[in-house]
């Protein structure tokens, strides 16, 4: 387990923030495909919080993308160093994602967030922002559609339907399981939307999440669970 270090030049008001998200926004490559899904390491990052100890903890799993078995992974707790602002929550979760990124031993390849890239309110939702400090292929899996609007996808698994921005695509809602209600996916980072759904799908075999998610979830909660006191 390591531990988080804050950037002292973070920002620390929402003002702040907001201008941070506009000025690496403007960093982003969508004209990307990315890596072929079931090759190489994709790697799923997530958080969990512990409110009354001001804590929070990230995990970062790397599964092999043809096979989905573990290859590495790595978790880091800290502080929570940002309050919680709707649209800012990248800059909470970013210092502890990083940190857990950096302890692997090796590089990550795609990696899956639990979130959105660029379903979000300034079109730089999580995987986006980790996408442009590390320079990575990066796509956000969320379990809801946050506010953006959208048709039910068909019943069978791979279907999918546009979610919507005042008319603009920003991700698609996708059934990875027969009539079972979609996940939410948007690009990040140096990755289509198409190529995103596909990587999606072949990471969910058996469940709604796929398993990124799912062993990096399990994995921060532990976390959380065995940081003592001194953290």
């Amino acid at each position: 387990m390591t531990s988080v270090t804050i950037p002292g030049d973070r920002p620390v008001t929402e003002e702040q923030a907001r201008a941070e998200q506009e000025r690496l926004r403007a960093r982003l490559v969508l004209d990307e495909p990315g890596p072929p899904p079931g090759t190489g390491h994709v790697t799923g990052v997530d958080v969990a919080y512990d409110d009354e100890r001001d804590l929070v903890a990230a995990a970062a799993v790397v599964l092999d993308a043809a096979t989905l078995a573990v290859v590495a992974e790595a978790t880091a707790v800290g502080r929570v160093s940002f309050p919680y602002v709707p649209g800012l929550l990248a800059f909470r979760e970013i210092p502890a994602v990083l940190a857990a990124l950096e302890a692997l031993p090796g590089p990550p390849g795609l990696v899956v967030c639990d979130g959105y890239g660029l379903a979000h309110p300034r079109r730089f939702g999580l995987a986006s922002h980790l996408g442009v400090l590390t320079g990575l292929p990066t796509i956000g899996v969320a379990k809801n559609p946050f506010t953006f609007a959208y048709e039910a996808p068909a019943a069978p698994r791979g279907s999918t339907s546009p979610l919507l921005a005042d008319g603009e695509e920003v991700g698609r809602a996708l059934r990875t399981r027969d009539g079972v209600k979609p996940v939410f996916v948007s690009v990040g980072h140096r990755v289509g939307l198409d190529n995103a759904c596909a990587h999606t799908l072949a990471l969910s075999p058996a469940y709604r999440l796929p398993e990124t998610t799912r062993r990096a979830d399990a994995l921060c909660r532990r976390a959380l669970s065995e940081a003592g006191p001194g953290v």
